[in-house]
């Protein structure tokens, strides 16, 4: 049987989604516990790979396995056992080929930079601290020249396996609450630390480092060193998987 999980995380405590041999990970913790439950070896598939400290307010996985636990009480089962930062919130049947990375059509993050000169200690790990001025009509602009369907190679961090760097960057905005912005962007899929260099480069821009008129060019060019730094991954949440 296939099961589609949906969890919800703080990221603070681990070391991204991925197993990995240098460090705690969601990935890891959660296949310990659903192999547990099940009584057998169970690999888990994830929506995204999202990098350490990094969080999620919506992360679809996969697995498969047999259990005699009702499939709406799986949630229940699994959150006696799971760290008090994860948590599962509903659990469903899906097809025998369903796959929760690549049957995903749609993913949104978003992005939290504090603007303002002393800190918030509440926010330290869930936004980035930004403490010099930002000029917010300047970083809504740059939004629209940075937003679409075109080659974001500018905006990949090396390291990257992706077959292709074209994606479809359907959403991007940023929105202002006091001292708080907040970047959205929605795509059919990211580049490794795609967000965080976007992020980066906004801020850039807001700062005056960069002129929003320049930045058509440079992506055109594909020069990741032109553009801004690789913002730091606390800010940074997965909200909203689409199938």
């Amino acid at each position: 049987m296939k099961f589609k999980l949906t969890l919800m995380y703080d990221g603070t405590a681990y070391h991204g989604w991925q197993r990995q041999q240098n460090g705690i990970t969601i990935q890891e913790i959660l296949e310990d516990k659903i192999s547990e439950m099940f009584g057998a070896k169970t690999d888990v598939v994830g929506c995204s790979r999202t990098d350490a400290r990094v969080h999620a307010k919506m992360y679809v996985c996969s697995f498969a396995g047999e259990t005699t636990i009702p499939v709406d009480k799986i949630p229940f089962v699994l959150n006696v056992s799971l760290p008090p930062d994860i948590r599962a919130v509903r659990c469903e049947t899906a097809p025998e080929d369903f796959n929760a990375r690549f049957f995903a059509v749609k993913k949104t993050y978003e992005y939290k930079i504090l603007n303002t000169a002393h800190g918030d200690p509440f926010l330290r790990n869930y936004a980035w601290h930004y403490p010099a001025a930002l000029n917010f009509g300047e970083m809504e602009r740059a939004c629209d020249i940075i937003r679409g369907k075109k080659d974001f190679r500018c905006f990949m961090a090396a390291g990257s396996k992706a077959k292709t760097t074209v994606r479809n960057l359907s959403e991007l905005s940023v929105r202002k609450d006091g001292d708080l912005i907040t970047v959205t962007a929605g795509a059919d899929g990211f580049l490794y630390n795609m967000v965080r260099i976007i992020v980066g480069t906004l801020v850039y821009i807001g700062n005056g480092k960069l002129s929003a008129r320049e930045l058509a060019g440079l992506i055109e060019n594909g020069d990741r060193r032109k553009l801004g730094l690789t913002a730091p991954p606390q800010g940074l949440s997965l909200v909203k998987v689409e199938y």
